[in-house]
C-alpha cells in the first residue's frame, strides 16, 4: 500500500527501488550502508527524496559505465 499522504518530491520505497532498478531489499541496504537517507514517512513505508534517488541513479548508471 503506498503511502496516501506522500509529499512533492519525494518517492516511495517502491519507486524508488523501480528508478534505481533494484528491488526492496536492496534499498533497505543502501540505507543501512549510508548511500541513501529517509527522508519522512514511517518506518514501514519511508520516503526518499526524488533528488537523492535520481543522483544515486546516475551516480549508478556512471559507474556501470566506466
Amino acid at each position: 500500500m503506498e503511502s496516501q499522504h506522500l509529499r512533492p518530491g519525494h518517492l516511495t520505497a517502491h519507486q524508488t527501488a523501480y528508478v534505481l532498478g533494484i528491488g526492496l531489499d536492496a534499498v533497505r541496504q543502501l540505507v543501512r550502508r549510508g548511500q541513501l537517507q529517509r527522508s519522512g514517512g514511517s518506518p514501514r513505508q519511508p520516503w526518499y527524496a526524488a533528488a537523492d534517488v535520481y543522483a544515486l541513479a546516475s551516480k549508478r548508471a556512471a559507474a556501470k559505465a566506466a
